[in-house]
């Protein structure tokens, strides 16, 4: 409670310092069928873009390259209930175990890479940051400081994911792009060498693909028919799942997006942590691949490789969305509780200590909320909850938590609070959340 009051009194002190260098946030979209933003009586309502931690390269949005200790509005989005928000990397969209309707509705969604930021909204990518090795998509490596339009992709954007230097998007007409640096086949282009523009994956698949994760350099695609496939950097840590018959390589890495077969059905959603791979069935069973000295796997030892296998201690758990950091991962439940596993050293975990987590363990802070959405960071990680709160814990050397005053080591979760701007757009209701290796952004609903 005192550490509460003491953020609470810090928090306004920073709101007084600041607010006579803050400026109007931009309206980066309006619905068309919206007339008037300011009258209640339409059917519009007012989500606002936030972001916070380290800004060195233009990642916050911001129009600088300062750092933010909490959060702070980048764009409001002003849009016709109801609204859709766009999908994210390892979440099933159904009931545990069911498949997916395969709709493909274009929402608004966030995403983080390193050092870049993408946000779609009504299909558009708007997205800012550091542009070196391309992955931005304008042409050129120059970095932009404010959400900038991305022209080049001709069909509605249905979701993004950013990786270290490289930008994954998959369309509304199911197909993939990729763009940036294209060391260790991180494109999945065949070739090694960058990409500025946005460019068409043309994987080996049949069928159309309709969910995508990417991390730092490796990247997985699963098809409509529920078959996954992967690409990128490899280097004998298997977190591509191929086995040593993988076809064609270069450096450590494989540039042709290749089957996974060693799973035994149809998968639903996968996520890409730094050096290991995690996927969910249909069937709501979860498997992991790849490096292992972190207990990432979640398998209870430190026995890694190529080879998927299930985490046996979940078995009868149904889970509805995975998220993995550099060497962790969270899993969210049907019930809404977040278990966590893998390396802790930096809080990460939430189990309020700095130890491995050799098995997905639930989160006792979290145990009072209904959480509805997990993220990762590189050594962070979030949830949101049914009543729009965020909660954030782990690696706060760059402020990437939003809670000024927080030690480097945060490893219990800890409530995100929002400057309440005379602005008349109410309370946050945060609806998701995006982590970065050292910044954050957050959806909120203003109305």
């Amino acid at each position: 409670m005192l550490l509460r009051r003491r953020l609470t009194t810090l928090t306004r002190n920073l709101s007084s310092s600041s607010s006579s260098i803050r400026t109007k946030v931009p309206i980066l979209y309006k619905a068309p069928e919206i007339d008037n933003p300011n009258d209640n009586q339409n059917n519009g309502v007012t989500l606002q873009v936030l972001s916070w931690g380290r800004g060195s390269s233009g990642q916050l949005g911001g129009g600088t390259e300062e750092s933010r200790l909490y959060p702070a509005p980048v764009a409001n989005l002003i849009v016709a209930k109801p609204f859709v928000l766009a999908e994210v990397s390892g979440r099933i969209y159904d009931d545990c175990g069911g498949k997916s309707d395969g709709k493909n509705e274009t929402g608004i969604g966030i995403s983080c890479g390193l050092f870049h930021s993408g946000l779609i909204v009504d299909g558009k990518l708007w997205i800012w940051g550091k542009g070196d090795g391309g992955r931005l998509g304008f042409g050129h490596e120059n970095p932009a400081f404010v959400p900038t339009l991305n022209p080049y992709l001709d069909d509605p954007v249905r979701c993004i994911a950013l990786g270290g230097v490289h930008s994954v998007a998959l369309t509304s007409g199911c197909q993939l792009f990729t763009w940036g640096y294209g060391g260790f086949g991180a494109l999945g282009h065949s070739v090694y060498h960058r990409e500025l523009f946005p460019r068409f994956v043309e994987g080996g698949w049949s069928g159309k693909i309709k969910h995508v994760a990417t991390s730092g350099m490796h990247t997985a695609a699963i098809t409509e028919l529920g078959e996954l496939y992967t690409w990128g950097r490899d280097e004998g840590d298997g977190r591509l799942g191929l086995g040593p018959s993988r076809g064609p390589n270069e450096g450590g890495g494989l540039s042709i997006p290749s089957k996974v077969k060693a799973l035994p059905g149809p998968v639903a959603a996968v996520c890409c942590g730094g050096f290991f791979t995690m996927a969910l069935t249909e069937k709501g069973q979860l498997w992991s691949w790849g490096a292992n000295s972190n207990y990432e796997l979640g398998r209870g030892d430190r026995i890694g490789g190529w080879k998927p296998k299930p985490i046996p201690t979940v078995e009868d758990v149904c889970i509805i969305q995975i998220a993995s950091g550099g060497y962790h991962s969270l899993a969210l439940t049907g019930e809404g509780k977040v278990l966590s596993w893998g390396y802790g050293g930096h809080g990460q975990l939430g189990h309020s200590s700095t130890q491995n987590q050799k098995v997905p363990t639930v989160i006792e802070a979290l145990a009072d909320e209904r959480v509805i959405h997990i993220a990762c960071g590189g050594s962070s990680s979030a949830a949101v909850t049914d009543k729009g709160k965020l909660y954030m814990w782990g690696n706060a050397k760059d402020s990437q938590l939003g809670v000024p005053g927080l030690p480097e080591v945060q490893p219990c979760p800890v409530e995100v609070n929002f400057l309440m701007e005379d602005d008349g757009l109410g309370c946050h209701n945060v609806l998701y959340v995006a982590v970065g290796a050292s910044h954050s952004m957050c959806l909120a609903s203003r109305s």
